[in-house]
């Protein structure tokens, strides 16, 4: 029985680490889902492990728009405005953006370290343009005033991840071209098999290296024809909307006694008419994206110019390919020619050889020198009337 229990717990050992090793992917799975990296207005970053029910709770976003930034699942390119914050699935890019932080998925990804140090650098002294009331009178109306006009947070994030896609699509056609400009060189002076392979594995590579750039091209159309998603990318001007109040005409007469609060009242009007005015002007943000819209639909031409070398390239190996062919045609037709050239004079041969008894057997000794030469005469002849008419019918080249 000593054994027995020996090789139960050995068996018990091994199913245990089996489990272990079959859990283990499901454990780095679930780590990989709850890594985020927050970067706040003042630039300052921190690292969150925490689940997906947190940062719905956290940010008060929808599950099916969390659901489009899960790494495990594949969903197109797509920027889309919400109440309060903005999803950003940008090929590597997924982030979540608010009018105070940016919360990027897979910090420990090597292309998201750079986004998340230019964020560190560029999101610092954003303006306040949210409302912070001070105790400045009409000499800093005009302080205000720019501060409005400053470039909202939201927007300010959103230009990082725009150009960092834009410049690592642009680095990987880049790098495409400096391989597949000299293999197809390459391939136009000697066609073999290793080119033609390089060659299909560099036009796949830039067939799908295509199709993503197009994604995010096709989303900053999409984004530029509509101006009502564009003013839901205004979360700022939107939250700046929501805590001020639209109409002063029922405020108590007792509030402009004080000069302070008049001066407050005042600016405040002034800038809800601001705001109202500028609910559906978007001039800012389309700016902004056509700017990177003609960075990416650079990127895109010279994909297409890259194809369409590749297309000339196939064209001009065809048009090779072709011509060996025909080369290959006329030497079937000489050969051809002189076989059939051939077999009538082996014909004439086989006839006279024939073992049947005639009269030129005996005596007539001469007559095999003339049945040679007029036998070479005659097929030499065919040969030649063959090669003429072929090369009158443009068959064969002159």
């Amino acid at each position: 029985m000593a054994p027995d229990d020996g090789s139960g717990a050995g068996a018990a050992a091994a199913a245990a680490v089996v489990a272990a090793d079959a859990q283990a992917p499901v454990k780095k799975m679930a780590a990989f889902s709850r890594s985020w990296i927050l970067v706040n207005r003042e630039g300052r970053s921190s690292l969150l492990d925490v689940d997906k029910y947190e940062i719905m709770r956290r940010v008060g976003i929808h599950a099916r728009d969390l659901r489009m930034l899960d790494p495990m699942l594949s969903h197109p390119s797509k920027i889309i405005g919400r109440e309060k914050l903005i999803v950003l699935n940008l090929e590597h890019i997924k982030a979540i953006v608010t009018a105070d932080e940016v919360l990027l998925r897979d910090p420990s990804d090597e292309n998201v370290i750079p986004i998340v140090k230019e964020l560190e650098r560029r999101l610092p002294g954003s303006g306040q343009f949210q409302g912070e009331e001070d105790e400045q009178q009409e000499a800093n109306n005009d302080a205000d005033v720019g501060e409005q006009n400053e470039f909202p947070f939201e927007f300010r994030a959103l230009e990082v991840a725009l150009e960092a896609i834009c410049s690592f699509l642009d680095a990987l056609t880049i790098e495409l071209e400096t391989d597949a400009y000299p293999a197809l060189d390459e391939l136009t002076s000697k066609i073999s098999s290793r080119n033609l392979d390089r060659v299909r594995k560099l036009k796949s590579g830039m067939t799908r290296l295509t199709n993503r750039v197009q994604k995010v091209r096709d989303e900053l159309e999409e984004l530029l024809d509509d101006d009502d998603d564009m003013a839901d990318l205004y979360l700022s001007r939107k939250l700046a909307a929501g805590s001020s109040p639209v109409s002063w005409s029922g405020a108590p007469d007792w509030f402009f006694a004080s000069p302070t609060t008049g001066s407050k009242l005042s600016r405040t009007s002034r800038a809800s008419a601001v705001t109202a005015r500028e609910e559906n002007d978007v001039e800012e943000l389309e700016m902004l994206l056509e700017a990177y819209f003609m960075q990416i639909d650079g990127t895109l031409n010279k994909l297409s110019t890259l194809r369409e070398y590749i297309d000339d390239t196939e064209d001009y190996i065809n048009i090779q390919l072709d011509n060996h062919r025909n080369q290959l045609i006329q030497l079937e037709l000489f050969l051809s020619s002189g076989t059939l050239c051939l077999s009538v004079y082996s014909l004439v041969g086989a006839i006279f050889g024939m073992n049947i008894p005639n009269v030129w057997h005996e005596g007539h000794g001469y007559v095999f020198k003339w049945v040679v030469i007029l036998a070479g005469v005659l097929s030499g002849s065919i040969f030649l009337s063959i090669m003429s008419y072929a090369r009158h019918k443009g068959l064969v080249g002159s």
